[in-house]
């Protein structure tokens, strides 16, 4: 069994869904009621942030490559970061790891091409929409993507921050992000809706709409549960 590295506290409320699924999918998969080895560096959401709206890429990258170290000096065999937006740096982080990285966007793009997906709207916060992060990886799979626009984009990363970042749901926000989600997908007529955001699933659940839901949490936890086992 390998041991699994996690930067988590970005935010904390899907970092705890990491841990919880990582166990419940790796007990599911070995049937021994065993653990899997596991540890978690959480960092400062708030010094993460403030990298990515200045922009500053050496920052942020310079703060993940710590992080990863740290797993590393802890004993973990491979890491991954529990959440998306810091992947607008994967590529750069990835040639600097000293362990093997496991992309939420890179399994998020599999998933969606195993389903036949041809077209798929994308919604995170505005730092991972703007980024044209998934727009770009999933162009390799020969899918396209709808991004919200920048007004969209900015009802889409005011429902997530502050109040979903910090695991609370508010039902007039779900009802409102559906609504925009449900028409975005209609008028592109797209085969899914990608959760770009790892604390979305907290608010949209896959019976919350007729369209295929991507989650990448959970799509992300898989991968680490088949690679560590």
């Amino acid at each position: 069994m390998k041991k699994i590295g996690v930067i988590g506290g970005i935010g904390p409320a899907s970092t705890l869904d990491y841990y919880s699924g990582i166990i419940d999918g790796y007990r599911k998969k070995t049937g021994d009621g065993s653990y899997p080895k596991m540890v978690i560096d959480s960092v400062n959401m708030n010094e993460m942030l403030s990298y990515i709206e200045n922009e500053d890429w050496d920052a942020l990258t310079d703060m993940l490559i710590k992080s990863i170290n740290n797993l590393y000096a802890a004993g973990a065999q491979l890491a991954a970061i529990a959440s998306n937006t810091p992947h607008i740096v994967f590529d750069v982080i990835q040639k600097r790891s000293a362990l093997p990285l496991i992309s939420i966007v890179d399994e998020t793009c599999r998933y969606a091409k195993s389903k036949g997906c041809e077209k798929v709207v994308v919604i995170g916060t505005r730092f991972t929409m703007s980024s044209g992060l998934y727009a770009k990886a999933f162009e390799k799979y020969g899918i396209a993507t709808v991004t919200p626009s920048v007004d969209e984009q900015g009802i889409i990363h005011g429902i997530i921050f502050p109040k979903l970042e910090d695991g609370v749901v508010d039902p007039e926000d779900k009802r409102r992000m559906l609504a925009l989600a449900g028409r975005l997908v209609a008028a592109h007529n797209a085969d899914a809706l990608v959760l770009g955001c790892t604390e979305l699933p907290l608010m949209v659940e896959e019976h919350d709409m007729e369209t295929l839901i991507l989650n990448t949490t959970q799509i992300h936890i898989d991968a680490i549960v088949n690679s560590i086992s």
